[in-house]
């Protein structure tokens, strides 16, 4: 069993993004880049240096939908192509979910207290599609399942960073295809993104990235091959001083929180007074993760008002 790695330019901040080409009973590829002629040259160059081409590849495999990693599912015509159900909508360009997408967003502002002369950031919120490929899942892989083709490598499931998040690991081997749930040189952000079902409400992305950080640690894993970067070794011990700095940071919100309640918007403009503007869906969600992880901890508590918006208070 072979794993070979290329790495492809990105249009994004992030920058160069990683896809692994798995060789056993089948011929997988782990990600498919972003949807760019830049990307796509670099994704035929490194299946040339492995020996192959697109038409070899029998299965691609997502870790996640997001644009960077997701993108050239196309240029594969005969591999089947595999993950969390979550990757559907975006795969497909499903209206339905497309404007339950901006109906979300639109309920999730109004919580945050975000003044109305923000609201189109709505329109931001949403991956830019044009950067993922359009082709249906061939099959959904579940949590606990051995990965086609594969035997010895189960699935996963991380979410956190993406409510379709999945990793994939070989236990004998201490070898996990992490996508961006740990990477080495950063914290992925806990992206807020709206539930396949609206029914089960807001995700508290960052609880969920943490749990599956610390069940990732609990992991014999000696190596985590990333979606960006080089690989990560020592992943009990990142993790661990992760969650220390989560800890403190959630803290010097609660800090905050004694001068008296404030909203999520409140607090994202003192904790990023000069990103909150250029980057509000982000700097949004790392705030909501903070309030998130203090009231669950029993630190804040969470109050609506009248107006539906949210009030975060120490306790």
């Amino acid at each position: 069993m072979t794993i070979h790695k290329i790495t492809m330019p990105t249009p994004f901040a992030v920058g160069d993004v990683n896809a692994w080409l798995l060789k056993g009973d089948a011929l997988t590829l782990f990600d498919a880049g972003t949807n760019t002629t830049e990307s796509e040259q670099a994704m035929l160059n490194g299946l040339k240096e492995a020996g192959c081409r697109p038409e070899d590849v029998e299965q691609v495999i997502l870790t996640h939908h997001h644009p960077d990693h997701a993108g050239l599912v196309g240029l594969f015509g005969n591999a089947r192509l595999l993950g969390h159900r979550y990757n559907e909508p975006w795969l497909t360009r499903d209206e339905a979910f497309f404007e339950y997408h901006d109906r979300f967003y639109e309920e999730c502002l109004i919580e945050e207290g975000v003044p109305e002369s923000y609201i189109h950031w709505v329109r931001k919120m949403k991956r830019p599609v044009e950067y993922i490929g359009k082709r249906p899942l061939d099959g959904v892989l579940e949590d606990g399942e051995e990965v086609p083709g594969h035997p010895g490598w189960s699935v996963v499931e991380t979410l956190g960073h993406a409510q379709s998040h999945l990793a994939f690991f070989n236990e004998q081997g201490g070898e996990m295809i992490g996508g961006d749930l740990i990477l080495g040189k950063i914290s992925s952000n806990p992206l807020i993104e709206p539930p396949l079902d609206p029914g089960q409400g807001r995700p508290r992305s960052l609880l969920l990235y943490n749990d599956s950080m610390r069940r990732v640690a609990d992991l014999p894993v000696g190596v985590i091959h990333p979606g960006h970067g080089k690989d990560v070794r020592g992943i009990r011990e990142l993790v661990e001083s992760r969650l220390v700095q989560q800890k403190q940071r959630a803290l010097a919100v609660r800090d905050m929180l004694a001068e008296g309640p404030k909203t999520i918007f409140e607090l994202t403009k003192r904790l990023f007074p000069q990103a909150y503007e250029r980057e509000l869906g982000l700097t949004l969600s790392e705030t909501i993760g903070q309030t998130d992880w203090l009231v669950a901890e029993g630190l804040a508590s969470e109050t609506r008002k009248e107006d539906g918006v949210l009030h975060y208070e120490k306790v």
